[in-house]
């Protein structure tokens, strides 16, 4: 009995040594931590391939390769590129023998397809040449072609006519951007003429087809791609037979000022020829209507899927899963989430009879399973803790179901997911001992009803060597969007432990117009754009603060960036229970958000029409309107090339500031966007983040932030 007591005294004060061993998280260990990209799985099930990037704080010195894991863990992964350039989007020939890839190495002038033939060894072969550059590549079915992407402009017929273009453009001696339509801008950058087009080319000669160029589809005027944060794209792959190509695009993008645009399903012969529509309204290509991207085939070529987006007339609309006997296109039941939830990432199953989908739902983001042929899916099994992204499934033999798990307290892994067993087999490792090294406590989940009568979810992060007798000031940290959701990840730009550091607690809402609750929650922003939130947002830290005796309501601040930093602007408006705000590209005014974004109609649709109608909306529910009332020390930043939340807004309000004589500091980066994406950036901005609140909650005993 004695040995036995001893023992478990020995494990109890060995296991509080290693919490005590254990540290806050540092700006280093975020920033410096391996970041695993999406895993995609080979066709018969037993390789995984993915990208990890290895951080560094000089761009110049950091790292991305491609790395080779067995799905059935047996030896660890192994990196299998090891250039100067990175690499991007990997896929598998149908053999599982070579690995397509695109890169900018030493000769190129821009990234070209790269071939690794994993069977000889060796390195990997440039397959194209293109002066335009290509990305995305995908092995035909028989694996001797490969279909890339890549960016011309409207008149170029041939490379030659686009490196002649090319040089026309850099010999001008203006530099003045001509528009007469809309969008003109996205995100960060200019929008120019060039327009994604698809090529094919047999590996191992040059004869790259562009099989769009000439088409009627490209002249028209609202041609384009599926937009992403770093242009478009046409999501294209192979029909089962290799004669054709099936991809999305959009025909009516130049009605975006005035009307929801969305892109349709299309099918062109690799031999070249008109793209047929498979979707939309071949009468009315300019209309409305719903927007399908992502499209895949069912490993037994019978099934054409594609998420789909309905057009409702509501700014958000949950994405269902569409399905299309092939080659038929006969419509087969679309398939719908429960509680209308919406489709993140989905695999189809190497026998083709279920399809795996990965959704949000209140903080995580969990895996479905949907029969094929039937509209209903279920949940696979239930998770407590993390989420899954971005799964992949084998093509042929048994189902081999790959993607990434994180938490809050665990960086991205590529593991494994065994449906049937309810968990998942971990197939990396490269930040596990790092993250386990770090004082991280796991998020706590919590539900109150609102005022109105919803029921809200919350997320709340103790501090590092939390003390329960203490009493810790309250960060409250409100997400942007506003239609994603705070969720247990591990987050690069606003990572709770790091902003929680060892003296706040923090506190993550997820209000009306979030999703993984279903569409009805996330639609019920719309006519109410900041105030119903913003009064969730305060209703969440009186809870928070009743619920916790270890949280001091006396000492609250609240932050957040986008649409977070939008309701911290009307916080500043409606409110002074906070000591202190911090705004990251938050709007202050309605209207000149409007019309300076890169984005408009879906903004007067949430307020119910154009600011210049007699809309109560567009001044009832404007910050600036109530600058008067401004009193709440703010911290202010913002990126001067985001486009999407431009610095207009933040300049407006640091005069309005100004002028009320708030105390409050202005933050601009020249070289950043929507996002703080540099590292050192990001360490500066932590620090002003840190300091801010050290000063105004009276915890921390840091030095000013440099100028």
């Amino acid at each position: 009995m004695t040995r036995l007591l001893f023992a478990c005294l020995l494990l109890l004060s060995s296991a509080l040594a290693t919490a005590q061993d254990k540290r806050p998280i540092a700006h280093e260990d975020l920033w410096l931590m391996p970041r695993v990209a999406a895993p995609v799985v080979s066709p018969d099930g037993k390789w995984v391939v993915f990208t990890v990037t290895e951080p560094a704080y000089d761009p110049a010195e950091q790292v991305v390769d491609l790395w080779l894991a067995p799905t059935d863990g047996s030896t660890p992964p192994r990196r299998i590129t090891a250039s100067k350039a990175p690499e991007s989007g990997p896929a598998w020939s149908p053999d599982g023998q070579r690995l397509a890839f695109s890169a900018q190495r030493d000769g190129d002038s821009a990234p070209q397809i790269y071939i690794l033939d994993l069977a000889r060894g060796g390195e990997a072969l440039r397959a194209t040449s293109i002066s335009t550059g290509a990305r995305l590549p995908q092995f035909s079915p028989d694996g001797r072609r490969i279909l890339f992407t890549s960016n011309l402009y409207p008149e170029a017929a041939s490379d030659a006519d686009s490196k002649r273009i090319a040089e026309e453009r850099k010999a001008r001696k203006h530099s003045a951007r001509t528009y007469t339509g809309f969008p003109i801008r996205n995100w960060d950058r200019w929008l120019d003429e060039r327009q994604p087009r698809l090529f094919v080319q047999t590996i191992g000669r040059d004869d790259a087809r562009d099989l769009l160029g000439g088409t009627t589809l490209i002249r028209s005027p609202g041609y384009g791609g599926r937009m992403t944060n770093g242009g478009e794209e046409l999501d294209a792959v192979w029909a089962p037979d290799g004669r054709s190509i099936v991809f999305v695009a959009s025909t009516n993008r130049h009605n975006a000022a005035f009307a929801f645009t969305h892109t349709d399903l299309w099918q062109v012969p690799v031999d070249g020829g008109e793209p047929r529509r498979l979707t939309g309204a071949a009468d009315a290509p300019e209309a409305e209507g719903p927007g399908y991207t992502q499209p895949r085939f069912s490993p037994d070529g019978r099934t054409l899927y594609a998420l789909l987006s309905p057009h409702t007339g509501k700014v958000y609309n949950a994405a269902r899963l569409a399905a299309f006997a092939w080659p038929s296109l006969r419509a087969q039941p679309a398939i719908e989430l429960p509680e209308g939830r919406s489709v993140s990432t989905y695999a189809i199953s190497a026998d083709s009879r279920s399809v795996y989908i990965t959704a949000e739902d209140a903080g995580h983001e969990k895996l479905y399973r949907a029969t094929a042929g039937r509209a209903g899916a279920e949940l696979a099994f239930d998770m407590a803790r993390g989420l899954y992204t971005g799964i992949s499934s084998s093509q042929r033999g048994a189902t081999v179901l790959v993607g990434l798990y994180e938490s809050a307290t665990e960086p991205p892994e590529v593991v494994r997911i065994d449906p049937a067993r309810r968990t998942h087999h971990r197939l990396s490792s490269f930040g596990v001992e790092r993250a386990a090294a770090l004082d991280m406590a796991p998020v706590e989940h919590f539900w109150f009803t609102s005022e109105r009568g919803a029921r809200i979810h919350n997320m709340l992060v103790r501090p590092a060597g939390f003390d329960p007798n203490r009493r810790y000031p309250l960060f409250v940290v409100m997400h942007g969007g506003p239609h994603t959701m705070w969720r247990d990840q591990f987050v690069l730009r606003w990572n709770y432990h790091l902003l929680a550091g060892s003296d706040y607690v923090v506190l993550l809402t997820n209000y009306t117009g979030s999703t993984g609750f279903g569409e009805a929650f996330a639609q019920g922003i719309q006519g109410d754009p900041l105030k119903g939130p913003a009064e969730e947002i305060n209703q969440a830290a009186d809870v928070a603060i009743a619920r916790y005796a270890f949280i001091d309501g006396d000492r609250q601040c609240a932050g957040g960036a986008s649409y977070g930093g939008h309701l911290a602007n009307w916080l500043q408006a409606t409110t002074d229970r906070y000591r202190c705000l911090v705004s990251h590209a938050g709007l202050v005014n309605l209207k000149s958000q409007w019309g300076t974004s890169d984005i408009a109609y879906s903004r007067e649709v949430g307020q119910g029409g154009p600011h210049w109608e007699d809309i109560p909306l567009w001044q009832e529910q404007n910050p600036i309107r109530y600058a008067a009332n401004f009193r709440t020390p703010v911290l202010v930043t913002f990126g001067e090339n985001d486009f999407r939340v431009p610095i207009n807004n933040g300049l407006e309000y640091w005069v309005a500031l100004q002028r009320q004589r708030v105390e409050s500091r202005l933050v601009v980066y020249p070289d950043e966007n929507h996002w703080i994406l540099k590292g050192e950036n990001s360490r500066h901005f932590y620090r002003e983040v840190s300091d801010w609140l050290g000063r105004w909650l009276g915890t921390a005993d840091a030095p000013p932030a440099s100028p």
